[in-house]
């Protein structure tokens, strides 16, 4: 993988003519901007993960950000700087979560008029929320990008202001205020980590801590399946995936942006990828040991770790950004279940015994003498792979690990009974 850009003796800030993209004092203007509706998100130490990375670990908490997302930065700062006939001929966007609650909570706070459209299948807690800041949300289209084109469709006939969700200039410095915060807070870090997805929030934050601290290093974390920037940086030039299906929604983007590939090129020292399961684990994680909500994006940065995928060295202060926190439950309940099986706390056991009474007694006593608890309970006969006279019993069982699963299957085999751990 090809290192970072190196930057040039007598780099001072970013030339706009060298580079397309805010300098170091744009962005500091928009962290004035933005100040009015933005929150200094904490900036959580935590000790289960240091302990457990064996490095210093702190998270930026962007999840607890106003929209639950680092989208209101950028979103804000350009719309504030509209002039007065754009304000008037009001403002328009196509996302299916984050940039959509940026947008429309922007545009209420200084009296635009928003139309966001998102498409046919987004989230409803997504759907309500924007709608719940005030925007007109039109839906269309199967996928995203039927949705991009229908508003600027909408924009070319109306003269709406099209707000893109991260190639821009002053997208890119509103994201980038995030960066001052971290040096605010943690002034001594050596690492921050950032999911990308079309890279503006990485762009902007890679700018503002590498012109001040070039140490500093900026690691970038895609999803495995849609790997722009990392596609991009491999080829030399900005690659279009075919598809873009990931967990991690917010990052599901098919392509990175003119503009903000070349800062990530220049700027950014890394970039790794994490697969599904990978992402899934983080977010379970991140619950479960830090009390912590992330979406799939906002936790790509742990899972990155997790895995070992980036060169941190047992000193380094690292800080992740977790750049939000808008999951569907439902998502989340999956994710649960799913962590709680890979952990052993959560089993299906398919148990054959005699189809006469008395034997589902026999199981759920042996099941409880183990010290398991049935969650579920079926029986199954016509379609199971057993002999005409039996039964087969599936439980799903809630335990204590793998080791406890392993004991109630040994329980109940002793006592004669097959069993398939599913």
């Amino acid at each position: 993988m090809p290192a970072a850009k190196p930057r040039p003796d007598d780099a001072t800030g970013l030339q706009a003519e060298a580079l397309p993209g805010p300098s170091l004092s744009t962005i500091r203007e928009a962290r004035e901007r933005v100040a009015a509706v933005v929150s200094t998100t904490p900036m959580e130490d935590s000790r289960f993960l240091s302990e457990t990375l064996g490095h210093p670990v702190s998270l930026k908490a962007e999840n607890l950000q106003r929209t639950g997302s680092y989208k209101i930065r950028g979103a804000y700062n350009l719309l504030a700087q509209l002039s007065e006939a754009d304000k008037a001929r009001g403002v328009v966007a196509a996302s299916a979560g984050n940039h959509a609650q940026g947008v429309a909570l922007a545009a209420r706070e200084l009296g635009i008029s928003a139309t966001i459209f998102m498409p046919l299948g987004v989230a409803l807690p997504k759907l309500q929320a924007t709608r719940g800041y005030g925007a007109d949300v039109v839906l269309h289209g199967a996928i995203v990008d039927e949705t991009l084109r229908a508003a600027a469709e909408f924009a070319e006939r109306t003269g709406a202001v099209l707000i893109p969700p991260f190639d821009h200039p002053e997208i890119v410095a509103g994201q980038g205020t995030l960066a001052l915060e971290i040096l605010d807070q943690v002034p001594d870090v050596a690492n921050v980590i950032v999911p990308i997805g079309g890279g503006g929030l990485i762009s902007g934050i890679a700018i503002a801590l590498k012109e001040q601290r070039p140490s500093v290093k900026i690691f970038g974390v895609e999803a495995a399946a849609a790997p722009s920037a990392l596609a991009s940086r491999k080829a030399g030039q900005i690659v279009k995936l075919e598809s873009a299906d990931t967990l991690a929604d917010g990052i599901a983007v098919k392509r990175v942006g003119e503009r903000t590939f070349p800062l990530i090129e220049r700027y950014v020292d890394d970039i790794v990828s994490v697969g599904e399961d990978e992402i899934a684990s983080a977010v379970h994680l991140l619950l479960e040991h830090e009390k912590v909500l992330a979406e799939g994006a906002g936790a790509v940065p742990l899972a990155a770790l997790i895995a070992g995928k980036l060169p941190v060295r047992a000193d380094d202060l690292t800080v992740m950004v977790l750049s939000g926190g808008n999951i569907d439950v439902n998502m989340v309940e999956r994710i649960i279940a799913r962590g709680l099986v890979a952990d052993g706390r959560l089993a299906m056991l398919a148990v054959t015994v005699p189809d006469r009474p008395g034997s589902l007694a026999r199981v759920t006593a042996l099941v409880a003498a183990a010290g398991a608890n049935v969650l579920q309970l079926s029986h199954a006969r016509a379609f199971a792979d057993i002999a005409v006279r039996d039964v087969e019993i599936v439980m799903q069982l809630e335990t204590r690990g793998a080791e406890h699963v392993r004991d109630v299957v040994r329980a109940l085999e002793e006592h004669g009974f097959g069993v398939r751990h599913e």
